[in-house]
């Protein structure tokens, strides 16, 4: 079915649904990586883009219910050179396209997407709309102008838990709101680390690595107040990725301004962000962003260069952390942005990238042991 991709600068993009009839809009990026697709779709750090690969082929090993990085589908629409309808794969119980129609998002292909990566990169990332309905050029661009920006969004109110959740085994244990929090709620207390993580968009095989560095995991909302969190006496704090633009989050702000001296906390993506905004830094907005499995980090700390998997399209600003106590742990050897910083005095560590992955290599998996030996060494010293 013909479609047309229209971006705001006036670009346009002929195109084919292979979801049938509909029409959306976002902001349109795009992700290098090879594969991993049905992770980047369920990402919450995608909630209102559309995004394309720039890898051709894609849809070739299905969809499972294993890979899945939250409870649906979470961007405005999926944009691919080639989309394969008759997937190989032991592990596939349902093709791509089907996928994408039970959660009703659009996907095109026979799309340029080299063309349209390249203006990406030289425009940076915009607002788009994509129709089957409307394909004139002129009409979309407009609907396009139209869109918010998504400077001055916060978007993680939309992707954050309602109700507080352990998580165990792969199992998600809803506590319920009406369930008095206090330090009585923790299963497995002097066992496990006790680990409170603020949902901001949180993915995961986040929750995973965090249970398997030996941490008990109660997820909370994102506009979870400090004197809620001091209730449950946990031994760390972890904050979140998520998406859209970390200033709008004045909420979570002054809850890590609270807490930055109660206990070890580790950010990664927009936990990184928020916490450079708690302790007085500024972010701004990246060209494109950094999205994919192949990113190199340098670490400043060991001299090694780590291979990452990332999806952001904001940063902290490096020079707006001088005089804060801070130091930068790991830059971003594409731009020289910031990747990584630690408090030189407080248990705090945080990261622009996905430790966790899923998808991408596993290079930085020893962050969630490095956040256990900061719970360990504050235990001590209590």
């Amino acid at each position: 079915m013909k479609a047309l991709l229209a971006l705001e600068d006036g670009r346009s993009f002929a195109c084919q649904s292979f979801t049938g009839p509909g029409e959306t809009c976002g902001e349109i990026v795009f992700n290098t990586s090879m594969t991993g697709y049905q992770e980047v779709l369920t990402d919450p750090s995608y909630r209102g883009q559309m995004v394309t690969m720039t890898y051709p082929l894609v849809g070739n090993y299905g969809i499972n219910i294993e890979d899945v990085e939250s409870d649906r589908i979470q961007v405005a629409a999926f944009l691919v050179r080639e989309y394969q309808d008759f997937p190989s794969n032991f592990r596939s119980t349902s093709t791509l396209g089907n996928y994408l129609k039970q959660h009703g998002i659009m996907g095109v292909e026979e799309l340029d997407t080299r063309a349209l990566t390249r203006h990406i990169r030289n425009a940076g990332a915009m607002r788009a709309f994509i129709s089957t309905k409307d394909l004139v050029p002129a009409s979309l661009i407009k609907k396009a102008k139209d869109i918010p920006s998504m400077a001055g969004q916060d978007l993680a109110k939309e992707v954050t838990t309602d109700t507080p959740y352990y998580w165990k085994n792969e199992k998600l244990f809803f506590i319920g709101n009406d369930k008095k929090l206090s330090k009585n709620i923790w299963r497995h207390r002097m066992e496990k680390y006790s680990v409170v993580a603020l949902d901001f968009g949180i993915k995961y095989n986040i929750l995973r690595c965090l249970e398997l560095s030996g941490c008990e995991v109660v997820v909370m909302p994102a506009a979870t107040s400090a004197k809620t969190i001091k209730a449950m006496e946990p031994d760390g704090i972890f904050l979140s990725n998520g998406p859209g633009d970390p200033e709008p989050v004045n909420y979570a702000i002054k809850t890590i301004q609270t807490l930055l001296e109660y206990c070890p906390i580790f950010g990664i993506c927009l936990g990184i962000q928020l916490l450079g905004l708690a302790f007085g830094g500024t972010t701004f907005k990246l060209k494109f962003g950094h999205r994919g499995a192949n990113q190199p980090v340098k670490n400043l700390l060991t001299g090694r260069v780590e291979i990452t998997s990332q999806n952001h399209g904001f940063a902290v600003d490096i020079d707006s952390l001088h005089g804060k106590n801070i130091e930068i742990t790991h830059i971003n050897l594409n731009d020289n942005t910031l990747e990584g910083f630690r408090h030189r005095e407080l248990p705090i560590i945080a990261v622009q990238y996905h430790p966790e992955a899923s998808p991408g290599p596993h290079d930085a998996r020893y962050l969630f042991d490095e956040f256990t030996k900061m719970m360990k060494n504050n235990a001590k010293t209590d």
